[in-house]
């Protein structure tokens, strides 16, 4: 074969490879370039780069350090919210409760109006155009009925009757005069009613606060260290009720409204002369004016719960001595406010009454019965459920506001 037949040949396969070579090449860059990153087979030993924290365990995700941010769709603002750091709470407020003058007042007025019912009937009765025995009958009933006492209804009516008879009046406003008069002279301005609240030898004053179930002790002891507070005193309080639910919380829940501290047990139970002894303790070590302890209710016919109010009282001697007992009784319930007061006073020697619940009820006259019994004034007064609604008791004020 010549030469001229084989370069017809050769350059026929020259073409073919050219052609085929065409196709070939670019398939193999394009696979060359996806493996340029491949760098062999992982090592179990090889950190995984989707652990960022360094565990050692995957978690398919990336973890972020700063909070998560999302970009809205296009179109809207693309302002970027940043979570603001917590703030601290701050310190809770005092509550400044209100002068005790402004108090009086204000509870006058509320006790005109709840205790009127008293008032308008007496004055109602004697306003007639005529006074016979069957008037003087309707004034005794209804003396009766706001809680006088028998002995204490019986004087005044004689004592009125009398008056108008000798003296010859019938104008309704000298009958009123007179009845003003002789209601004062009942409740008996004469009485001391201040609260021994002073430091002498050295320690505090002292006040327990006593009195059957349900009647407000530990409100009465919170809302008086208000009173006291307003009156410029150093206070502490005691939480010797150590068998109700939540009773030192409330205690102490009162006390810090008006930044006065509260020694209490954390073991439910706790012996309540220990508690009160060391609030006692404190109370010098701290050379406050006054501390308060707040007792736990009891029925005055449970001997064994008396003994133990004793015991109270004893142990809190050992360092102190007791300048006030206060004993707090419910206006509403009446003629068995005598029955308790005779056994407490008995046990724990009451030196003053704190009278509550006097608001919407007509029984204002239990006052009387009260302090002709037990030869004891009432010292303090409650008319409601808000935090100033306890002032000191003042025997013209009161009458003025029942005949008000």
């Amino acid at each position: 074969m010549g030469v001229n037949d084989i370069l017809p040949i050769i350059l026929t396969i020259v073409i073919g490879l050219a052609v085929v070579s065409g196709f070939l090449v670019p398939v193999f860059l394009k696979a060359r370039r996806s493996n340029e990153n491949y760098t062999g087979p992982r090592d179990a030993n090889d950190p995984d780069p989707l652990d960022t924290a360094g565990t050692g365990a995957s978690t398919g995700t990336l973890v972020q350090d700063r909070p998560e941010t999302h970009v809205p769709p296009s179109g809207l603002d693309t302002a970027v919210v940043v979570p603001e750091a917590p703030v601290a709470p701050s310190a809770p407020s005092l509550e400044t409760p209100l002068p005790v003058e402004g108090r009086l007042v204000r509870l006058r007025a509320r006790l005109a109006k709840s205790n009127n019912a008293l008032g308008k009937g007496l004055l109602a009765l004697l306003a007639r155009d005529t006074i016979d025995e069957n008037v003087w009958e309707e004034v005794e009933e209804t003396l009766l009925l706001a809680d006088i006492g028998t002995d204490s209804t019986m004087d005044l009516v004689d004592t009125l009757r009398e008056r108008v008879k000798v003296l010859g009046v019938r104008s309704p406003e000298h009958v009123q005069a007179m009845l003003r008069e002789e209601l004062i002279k009942l409740v008996d301005p004469s009485m001391d009613r201040t609260l021994n609240i002073k430091r002498h030898d050295g320690r505090p004053a002292v006040l327990m606060v006593v009195g059957v179930n349900g009647v407000g002790k530990t409100t009465t002891v919170g809302k008086l260290a208000r009173v006291l507070v307003a009156e410029d005193k150093d206070v502490l309080l005691g939480a010797a009720d150590t068998f109700r639910a939540a009773a030192a919380e409330q205690l102490a829940t009162w006390g810090a409204r008006v930044g006065v501290p509260t020694v209490k047990s954390d073991v439910d139970g706790a012996d309540p002369a220990s508690v009160a002894f060391e609030a006692v303790k404190v109370g010098i070590e701290q050379e406050v004016d006054v501390v308060m302890i707040d007792t736990a209710g009891r029925l005055q016919n449970k001997v064994g719960l008396m003994d133990e109010l004793g015991k109270v009282k004893r142990v809190i001697e050992k360092q102190a001595t007791v300048d006030e007992v206060l004993l707090v009784l419910d206006a509403t319930t009446g003629q068995n406010g005598l029955t308790q007061a005779k056994v407490f006073a008995e046990v724990v020697n009451v030196t003053g009454i704190v009278l509550t619940k006097l608001d919407g009820t007509a029984k204002g006259g239990i006052v009387v019965a009260i302090q002709k019994t037990l030869g004891v004034p009432v010292k303090l007064v409650g008319l409601g459920e808000g935090a100033d609604d306890l002032a000191p008791f003042d025997a013209e004020s009161f009458v003025d506001a029942l005949l008000d």
